[in-house]
């Protein structure tokens, strides 16, 4: 299992050097850029959009290389066929497991933990449009997106207790308490009953419910609001939300100061000041 992956015609780039994804060709889902939105759609609706090795592997090298791309603004996860994802394929992912020795188990299990860290640590926000089913690894690409927008006949399962399995996976027992709250995530982890769409919104786990029909489109229109907005500060804003979990109140005020003072030296905050003396709309241009 390959722990570290060039994305397809991006070989020649070094680590750190800006590149653009508009011409990347996904290999197990697909990927589109569209006025600096990306578009990830999980496609394969005939199983509910299981992930593979292979697709969780790409998805974490994808979120990795968004860290350097020039062209992406914002991005939208999302799946085919009215379901977001049903989790680890059970014939290509949970039979193998069943095979694997502790050292090849952990290095899934780390594997898995790298496509969370990745999603939080790219610097775009990232929504997600989930209808259907949304479950075990497919509910933690959900709640490791920034926003979430759903439909009332979705349904989300943190069902790893179903199988035996712990409630604390990618990251799970971190993120779900800061979403939901300590007691709603603790009885999803124990129980994994399902989290249906209005429940979802009520708690907090979606900030918005649409209609089927329009799920995506709504999603997008948030993406390209956040990509026409101040992407180097929206950027800070992420990192910030990220960093400061692990900070007390004071370090995090002196952590937001020196991250305001940073965004203060940017043209778009002179941008919004010129605007706003001239009475116009800003235009962000994310430098």
């Amino acid at each position: 299992m390959s722990t570290q992956r060039y994305l397809p015609g991006q070989a020649h780039q070094l680590p750190g050097h800006r590149q653009t994804l508009s011409s990347y060709t996904a290999l197990h889902f697909l990927f589109e850029v569209n006025h600096g939105v990306a578009t990830i759609t999980l496609n394969r609706p005939e199983r509910k959009n299981p992930l593979s090795f292979e697709s969780y592997a790409e998805l974490r090298d994808l979120f990795r290389a968004l860290v350097y791309a020039d062209d992406v603004h914002a991005v939208v996860v999302t799946g085919a066929g009215g379901n977001f994802c049903s989790g680890g394929d059970v014939h290509e992912i949970i039979g193998p497991l069943t095979k694997l020795d502790m050292p090849g188990l952990l290095a899934f299990t780390r594997m898995t933990g790298d496509l969370v860290k990745a999603m939080r640590a790219c610097p775009q926000p990232i929504v997600a449009a989930i209808d259907g089913i949304c479950a075990g690894a497919g509910a933690l690409l959900a709640l490791a997106s920034d926003l979430r927008y759903g439909t009332a006949r979705s349904k989300t399962f943190f069902l790893f207790n179903r199988v035996g399995l712990a409630g604390c996976d990618m990251g799970a027992c971190a993120l779900l308490p800061r979403v939901i709250g300590q007691g709603r995530a603790s009885e999803l982890l124990y129980t994994g009953r399902g989290l249906g769409g209005a429940e979802a919104e009520r708690w907090g786990f979606y900030n918005r419910v649409c209609e089927a029909e329009s799920l995506l489109s709504d999603a997008q229109s948030m993406a390209a609001q956040l990509a026409q907005g101040p992407t180097f500060a929206n950027s800070m804003t992420k990192k910030m939300l990220q960093q400061e979990w692990n900070m007390g109140v004071d370090e995090a005020i002196e952590a937001e100061a020196q991250a305001q003072a940073i965004c203060m030296m940017t043209n778009d905050f002179h941008r919004a000041y010129q605007a706003f003396v001239a009475k116009q709309t800003p235009v962000f241009q994310g430098d």
